[in-house]
């Protein structure tokens, strides 16, 4: 691709948002959240991190979206405890990500990222002036790579992951391979991307770190308490906890959950807006929602067996309720959400077969600790082996909880990088 495609294609891009907001309610955040944003910046730089003798360092993490950004978190707040005098800026693409966090009190600022053009991108690091820059797992944007390269700015990769599918090794992929450049330290997941990078001449600053989220899912299970109500929805019962769940993921549970009443079943869909909750509901008539568990003050109907959970950000913490648990996505063709956050628990993990391009299900898959269904019937085998094999359900479990407290360690790796290097010293 050269950097007049490029250009088009950014134009393009900013062209079907417009025409898409018309209609849909998260391109037009994306549209507002940018209004006047060099002006937010700017007013919000002034207070953070004024242009003044002995200003302290500041730091960028830009993350795609909310799952980049839980990825990196674990990494930006050992710095922050490494580096108190240190600024934070968060930057977020989408805004999923930067609706949910724009209140984190981890960061002195945070932004919605302007389009990327070699204007904006001069700008956002005029005002921003960061000292070190990370970048977590992907979403490549030329021009602020460039910019940052252009005034050897340091840009670490966090939690990078690389496939032979990329355009970074294509024949087509020039202006690609130069964003690779551009970038101080490659911190990886896994052997495959350090060979990637080495077949495009990336060997020196590449280091085989692993993936953040491990520290992420191990740092929110030994902070994790009780959500209100849950225990007594539960009681003693075997529970089945299906969370970011899609329409695909309930309608394979759709005969399961209506052939086991004496199991107890928790449901976080991924999509919490109302017309999706009230589709769920029409799925599962007998079900009751969270929220009027709780206006009811934990009173559950007699016989009710289903919860719908109708809001963000429990389910981190519902996952250790579960018997099973079970991952959505799986079943669509974007592939599954965040294993981890079961599997830190202990817990057995079922997903449905679009997986393989996620590391850590693979190899929780191998590890034993997770399960994979290809449709209703072995959905149903493999919940019937788990729930009545008490030796498998133990096995499984034990793996999963294995699994991930052996892979924990990536963001101190990253930190004694930045220490050795002196990166945030003046």
């Amino acid at each position: 691709m050269s950097s007049l495609l490029y250009s088009l294609f950014l134009k393009l891009y900013l062209l079907g948002i417009r025409i898409a907001a018309l209609a849909n309610p998260k391109a037009k955040k994306w549209l507002q959240g940018r209004k006047e944003i060099f002006e937010v910046i700017r007013k919000k730089m002034l207070t953070v991190a004024p242009n003044l003798p002995g200003r302290p360092p500041v730091i960028w993490m830009h993350c795609a979206s909310l799952g980049e950004f839980e990825q990196g978190r674990p990494l930006l707040e050992q710095v922050r405890r490494s580096h108190p005098s240190a600024k934070i800026v968060l930057t977020f693409f989408s805004p999923s990500g930067y609706e949910i966090r724009k209140n984190y009190e981890g960061a002195d600022a945070v932004f919605y990222l302007p389009m990327d053009s070699g204007g904006n991108a001069e700008r956002f690091v005029d005002l921003v002036q960061p000292s070190l820059v990370f970048w977590v797992k992907y979403e490549y944007w030329f021009h602020y790579l460039s910019e940052l390269k252009k005034r050897s700015i340091p840009v670490l990769l966090v939690s990078g992951i690389f496939r032979e599918s990329q355009p970074f090794f294509k024949w087509y992929g020039r202006l690609w391979k130069e964003m690779l450049h551009c970038f101080t330290h490659f911190f990886v997941q896994n052997e495959a991307s350090v060979q990637l990078l080495a077949g495009v001449g990336i060997k020196e600053n590449v280091s085989l770190s692993g993936d953040t989220r491990f520290d992420r899912v191990l740092s929110i299970a030994r902070q994790a308490t009780n959500v209100p109500y849950i225990d007594s929805f539960c009681k003693q019962d075997r529970v089945l906890v299906a969370g970011s769940t899609w329409d695909e993921d309930e309608v394979e549970l759709l005969h399961y959950i209506k052939s086991h009443p004496g199991i107890k079943f928790i449901i976080a869909p991924h999509e919490v807006d109302e017309p999706n909750m009230q589709d769920v509901k029409k799925m599962f008539p007998d079900a009751l929602r969270y929220s009027t568990l709780v206006e009811w003050q934990g009173t559950i109907p007699e016989g009710c067996h289903i919860l719908l959970i109708d809001n963000i950000g429990m389910l981190a913490s519902l996952y250790r309720y579960a018997t099973v648990a079970m991952v959505g996505g799986g079943f669509g063709a974007s592939g599954i959400h965040n294993v981890l956050e079961a599997a830190v628990y202990g817990k057995p993990v079922v997903f449905g077969p679009v997986y393989e391009k996620y590391d850590e299900a693979v190899g929780l898959v191998e590890a034993g600790g997770a399960w994979v269904a290809t449709g209703p019937i072995t959905l149903e085998n493999v919940l019937d082996e788990l729930f009545n094999d008490e030796e498998k359900l133990q096995q499984s479990a034990a793996a999963a909880k294995q699994f991930v407290a052996g892979r924990a360690g990536a963001s101190e790796k990253i930190l004694n990088y930045i220490q050795e290097k002196r990166l945030l010293t003046n």
